[in-house]
């Protein structure tokens, strides 16, 4: 195989220039990084498949790659500080973060639309999820929780407090409210109906049955 030495095509200069920038003592040398070096190449080589990114073809199938590649084709793109949270690294510097992360390596956490009610966005198993106080809870802690629940189509608006529909009052939407108060014992069962005691009958128990 024939084989050359660098120094005076453009081609070599080319490679000296590479060799310079990049900072990679080749030839087996134990001198310190940084320094340019004799680098031995094939003229003549080819590489199958061929060199990606601008790498060259220094002896056959084997490539040199720019700075910020590396791969035996110099198919992979390189970044430092390596792309993080399954971050894809596109070209050197440049990451592809996946769903829920974001910043130049894909370091910070992202939570779609926020996380609210003091909710704090972090990363669960490679997924950006809002980790909610103990009384909120939700996708993003929009959602109240209410311990003693929210009864008879009452709704939880805040912690430990329920909405209740019209003709429900309490804590937990229990309680009844009857416009007009039962009488004679008689208890609001629902909204403005009595339950009444016997003998006591009516709307409002205001009538006693006749002993007959």
């Amino acid at each position: 195989m024939k084989m050359g030495v660098l120094c005076c095509t453009s081609l070599q200069l080319l490679l000296a220039a590479l060799v310079s920038l990049t900072g990679i003592c080749m030839g087996g040398s134990d001198g310190p990084r940084g320094v340019v070096l004799p680098f031995v190449f094939d003229l003549k080589a080819t590489c199958e498949p061929p060199c990606k990114h601008a790498g060259i073809c220094i002896r056959n199938n084997t490539c040199f790659c720019m700075r910020g590649y590396e791969g035996e084709t110099c198919q992979y793109a390189n970044c430092h500080p390596k792309c993080k949270n399954g971050g894809e690294c596109l070209r050197p510097g440049k990451c592809r973060c996946p769903s829920g992360f974001g910043g130049i390596y894909c370091h910070k956490v992202v939570c779609d639309g926020g996380c609210w009610n003091g909710g704090e966005c972090t990363a669960v198993n490679r997924e950006a999820k809002c980790i909610c106080p103990s009384s909120w809870t939700g996708s993003r802690c929009q959602d109240a929780i209410c311990p003693q629940g929210c009864r008879n189509g009452g709704s939880c608006v805040a912690p430990g407090i329920c909405s209740c529909p019209e003709g429900w009052i309490g804590g937990a939407c229990h309680n009844a409210v009857c416009k007009r108060p039962c009488k004679n014992g008689g208890k609001c069962v629902s909204p403005d109906n009595c339950r009444c005691r016997a003998p006591f009958y009516g709307p409002l128990c205001e009538e006693k049955k006749k002993h007959v």
